[in-house]
């Protein structure tokens, strides 16, 4: 994890439930195939520091298919088929700014480099087996995650796409932070809500309105 993270979180590393969850997600990974590998962990927090953050980008659990998950939500494997799911989300990109993405792999670590935490509630998973790490102490790290974000900075957006991401929006202050809410871009309801958000756009206006670089989406 980015020294920075670790600045934020040492508290939160040091309490009971993180040598359980430690000691539950080694025992795993040497029972069976879990993703993403161990040195993608924390991947989110390598590649975006905790004082780059922008914006903050809320997922659920890892991929859990073979060579999916690398360690930021909604991202795949360089090589790997665009999940249904990141399909919408670059379709909808293209319907904001009415231009067709000039990057379409699913590797996402070029909006991370840019100031994007693109963080899972649950950050491993065991193979073939949706929802096998939750309530295992993930969640609770990454809610502390999100509460230093809301408490100890200033103006970023986070955007919710589902009823699981939303619940996380709890910790969010609202009154310093843009925070944009929609359905999941799955398939099952990407056209109740997600399809029209322009959360990307939004987000953009509002990084710009407060003296930041706005993302580039397309790339």
């Amino acid at each position: 994890m980015h020294p920075s993270w670790k600045k934020h979180l040492a508290a939160e590393c040091e309490k009971p439930y993180m040598k359980e969850l430690a000691d539950f997600v080694r025992t795993e990974y040497k029972a069976a195939p879990v993703y993403p590998p161990p040195k993608n962990i924390f991947r989110a927090f390598d590649l975006c520091p905790f004082e780059e953050v922008k914006v903050v980008v809320l997922g659920q659990d890892p991929y859990h298919g073979p060579g999916q998950a690398n360690g930021l939500c909604f991202a795949v494997g360089e090589e790997v088929k665009l999940p249904p799911s990141l399909q919408n989300i670059y379709k909808e990109i293209e319907q904001e700014f009415g231009e067709p993405m000039r990057n379409r792999s699913g590797d996402l670590s070029r909006w991370a480099t840019q100031g994007v935490l693109l963080l899972n509630a649950t950050l491993t998973v065991r193979a073939h087996a949706a929802g096998s790490h939750q309530g295992k102490g993930w969640e609770e790290f990454t809610d502390a995650a999100v509460r230093a974000l809301s408490a100890e900075r200033e103006h970023l957006v986070f955007m919710l796409w589902g009823n699981y991401a939303k619940a996380k929006g709890a910790h969010i202050d609202r009154t310093k932070h843009l925070v944009l809410e929609a359905a999941h871009p799955s398939p099952f309801s990407a056209y109740r809500g997600f399809f029209g958000c322009n959360h990307f756009k939004k987000a953009n206006e509002y990084l710009v309105a407060h003296g930041k670089p706005p993302i580039d989406w397309l790339s």
